[in-house]
């Protein structure tokens, strides 16, 4: 880790920030609707730059890293679907127009990126002080593996603790005010239902975190690869979102496959003193994983489309509804 300084940080960080500034200040400077072809546009774009900076990362570091990064690319990247459905549930519950939805992701992400960065640091730093936590991150893993097995998938966003405490502790306008976080009433400063939603978005991805972050470091506890790996995958969660949210009850069995990539990651890392997984088995078991569940998905779907069956996740609307405001 010796060959990362300050300045790859500077210089990954002012791409990150020129790519959000171009992205809203630009490309979304005034709140619309999401085409799918935009969606889908934008998810390749993503992807494609993730790819480029990872071959920038074998030239410049070696294949062993580079096969790191793509590996922890697509472990974020795969558990970054499952966001997608929560993501749909949280508008659809709050009643919020698609136009406005990928204003909401865009400060998630914002927020995401600073959290995750803090947990990549701490994390890098518990590791290499207290080596035996990665024991109890690994135990962790697996014990959510198996939990989401059995994860319901209905969920009530009106539970949130950050939602009650905001009702209670700060001024809420009982109108929408459009796009706008904050506005004034009677003078003073409030803040909009829309805000509410950021808050409720951005608790949850704390959540996913905790899952994501300690899956990577099964991969390698280098946190220049740790983060930009995690980061890329994030950027690209806008779009995936506005491409997947729509037709989720095609993928009914990715849960599995996401169970089976924490599980498998978590005992990694249990097994790391006795058992040394090469890079490129790992990254070839991820990939089997996540293809198995999602062949397996699609497979169960046509089937039920042929016998006019339906089995799915629980209804959403999805980015292409029109959903009134309250």
């Amino acid at each position: 880790m010796n060959d990362i300084q300050t300045w790859h940080w500077i210089a990954f960080a002012g791409f990150v920030v020129t790519m959000l500034v171009l992205d809203l200040g630009v490309f979304h400077r005034h709140s619309r609707e999401t085409t799918l072809r935009e969606a889908g546009i934008w998810t390749v774009v993503w992807c494609s730059l993730a790819l480029a900076f990872n071959g920038l990362i074998w030239w410049w570091r070696g294949q062993v890293h580079a096969i790191n990064f793509l590996t922890g690319y697509l472990i974020e990247w795969s558990l970054s679907m499952d966001n997608v459905f929560v993501f749909a549930v949280i508008f659809s519950f709050f009643k919020v127009p698609k136009k406005y939805q990928y204003r909401v992701l865009f400060w998630g992400i914002m927020g995401a990126i600073v959290m995750r960065l803090a947990f990549v640091l701490l994390g890098a730093a518990l590791i290499h002080r207290f080596a035996w936590i990665i024991y109890i991150l690994g135990g962790f893993l697996v014990y959510t593996g198996i939990k989401l097995i059995y994860h319901d998938d209905q969920m009530d966003p009106e539970q949130s603790w950050v939602l009650r405490l905001a009702r209670k502790w700060f001024r809420v306008t009982k109108e929408h005010h459009g796009d706008h976080f904050f506005v004034r009433e009677e003078g003073k400063l409030a803040i909009t239902p829309l805000f509410l939603v950021l808050l409720v978005v951005e608790t949850t991805d704390v959540a996913f975190a905790i899952d994501s972050v300690p899956a990577i470091f099964s991969i390698t506890d280098d946190p220049f690869i740790v983060f930009t790996s995690n980061i890329f995958a994030i950027l690209g969660l806008r779009a995936l979102y506005f491409l997947l949210a729509g037709v989720m009850d095609l993928f009914r069995y990715l849960r599995y496959g996401l169970s089976a990539i924490l599980i498998f990651v978590g005992v990694k890392m249990l097994i790391h003193d006795f058992l040394v997984i090469p890079p490129w088995l790992s990254l070839i078991i991820v990939l089997s994983l996540l293809g198995i569940s999602i062949l397996a998905s699609l497979i169960a779907a046509k089937r039920d489309a042929e016998t006019g069956e339906h089995h799915g996740t629980t209804p959403v609307h999805g980015p292409d509804d029109e959903t009134p405001t309250n």
